[in-house]
């Protein structure tokens, strides 16, 4: 147990001597002092002496996390957010080939994504969300396949969804809501097993639900999919009953396309579906009986279409929260 006991303390002694005196890899000082030249004051008051990982007495770099591989300091983690960094995205980033977390959400960066982004093939988590990024989203994205957070909304993303980010089948979460991405769904979407989120809200997309619904073959999508959002696109077509395969679906949000047709009753047999957005398309017919006795369901939004007047079935009490909810009883 003594000798246990020595052994931890040296590996300790060894990491802190190390953190405090070990180089950092020369790649990651060049490719920090270079995003440093470029990102301006906001950043640069912040970011001092040579070393970004710290330097003797001096702290990392704020917003830059290293870790140890080696004999040397790599960066890990590039967080730059909210500071109103202005300019082109900085390729220099892309030479981090350690990064598994690079946030630089909400400052004002332009310009496109280079598609060296795909060399940060151990990337985890991207989000440069709030931006005013432009061009089309590189098919490169789909080369980081152990992404499992990819966030690019609010900026002016134009052209369609690449379909090579059916490739990343880590990813949990996918937001590209409020761009102006147009096209269809890639019903290779549909393949990654393990999204959780996804959001192509307020764009300019068309097509159909049912061309991202797989209707075939041995594997349903979107298997572990709670919240999706098509709102406020040109969508077109019928909510397919296959959507009901979507078994973990909390959140459906339709709202503001082009939809129409009636609402298929399987949908009400969603276990876990809580919320409902169906406002502003074209549906007619009624609501399902169905969906006043689902046990979890909080808000249904209908107003906007074209539903017919309905008996509600004696002993729900299900409160809709919709500005025409009279045409509905």
């Amino acid at each position: 147990m003594a000798s246990r006991w020595i052994f931890t303390v040296i590996c300790v002694w060894f990491v802190v001597l190390c953190v405090a005196h070990c180089k950092t890899l020369k790649r990651d000082v060049k490719a920090l002092n270079e995003i440093k030249a470029s990102l301006g004051w906001r950043v640069v008051y912040a970011w001092v002496g040579d070393d970004p990982c710290g330097d003797g007495d001096l702290p990392p770099w704020s917003g830059v996390t290293c870790s140890m591989q080696g004999d040397y300091r790599v960066v890990t983690e590039l967080e730059v957010y909210a500071v109103s960094i202005v300019g082109p995205f900085p390729t220099a980033v892309t030479n981090l080939l350690d990064l598994t977390r690079l946030d630089l959400h909400n400052n004002k960066l332009t310009g496109p994504i280079p598609p060296q982004i795909g060399r940060l093939k151990r990337l985890r988590v991207l989000n440069l969300r709030w931006n005013k990024l432009q061009d089309v989203i590189p098919p490169e994205i789909g080369e980081l396949k152990q992404l499992t957070h990819l966030y690019l909304s609010f900026n002016n993303f134009k052209g369609e969804i690449p379909k090579e980010l059916s490739t990343l089948q880590e990813l949990r979460y996918l937001c590209l809501h409020e761009n102006r991405i147009t096209g269809r769904l890639p019903p290779e979407l549909g393949t990654l097993q393990n999204l959780r989120h996804l959001d192509v809200g307020n764009n300019h997309l068309v097509g159909t639900i049912r061309e991202l619904i797989r209707v075939e073959g041995s594997f349903p999508s979107f298997p572990a999919l709670r919240n999706l959002y098509l709102n406020n696109n040109f969508l077109t077509g019928g909510v397919p009953a296959q959507l009901a395969n979507l078994t973990n679906l909390e959140i459906l949000y339709l709202s503001y396309n082009k939809m129409s047709g009636v609402i298929p009753s399987a949908l009400a047999h969603i276990p876990g579906l809580t919320y409902l957005f169906l406002d502003h398309n074209q549906f007619t017919g009624r609501i399902p009986d169905a969906f006043y006795k689902h046990p979890f369901l909080k808000e249904m939004y209908i107003e906007g279409n074209g539903f017919r007047p309905g008996v509600k079935p004696i002993g729900v009490h299900k409160v809709l929260e919709v500005s025409d909810a009279e045409f509905l009883f």
